[in-house]
């Protein structure tokens, strides 16, 4: 088959066709079907909405003290949450002259931040450990080059 017979069947396809049979009756008859099922919904939906007092009472008392006992739990656990003393101390404030290298130590510092905090997280991350220790190479080699750098003079 050519691009031209490949074409012409294609516009063939955009006539429009009738269907082998009328399908209606078939449309009808599965409408009528879900009106049916969402009236027999509905019914069910209104009896299950109806309640005795009693047992709404009960669902409230048990949604009261469930929300009461997360929030003991959450404040419980921020109470017990480590402080977080390693992240204000590890803050560091060098800052290379050439601002150039400014950028990276700052990128730096935070890299190094986070993997600390990764890794009290995880203490035993080997691949934490080895990431940390890249990094604070970097910073050692950032130095360097801030002192080795023409600004630093």
């Amino acid at each position: 088959m050519n691009e031209f017979e490949w074409r012409r069947h294609l516009r063939a396809l955009r006539q429009p066709r009738t269907p082998g049979r009328d399908l209606w009756p078939a449309i009808e008859a599965a409408l009528d079907d879900t009106v049916v099922a969402r009236e027999s919904a509905t019914s069910t939906a209104t009896a299950i909405r109806v309640r005795p007092p009693g047992r709404q009472r009960w669902l409230l008392r048990a949604s009261l003290a469930a929300s009461l006992v997360l929030a003991c739990g959450v404040g419980w656990h921020m109470l017990r949450a480590p402080t977080d003393k390693t992240y204000t101390a590890a803050t560091s404030t060098w800052k290379p002259a050439d601002p150039r290298l400014a950028g990276a130590a700052i990128e730096l510092d935070a890299a190094r931040i986070e993997l600390e905090l990764a890794i009290q997280q995880a203490p035993d991350s080997a691949a934490l450990q080895r990431l940390l220790h890249r990094t604070e190479r970097q910073q050692t080699q950032l130095r360097h080059l801030a002192d080795q750098s023409p600004a630093a003079s």
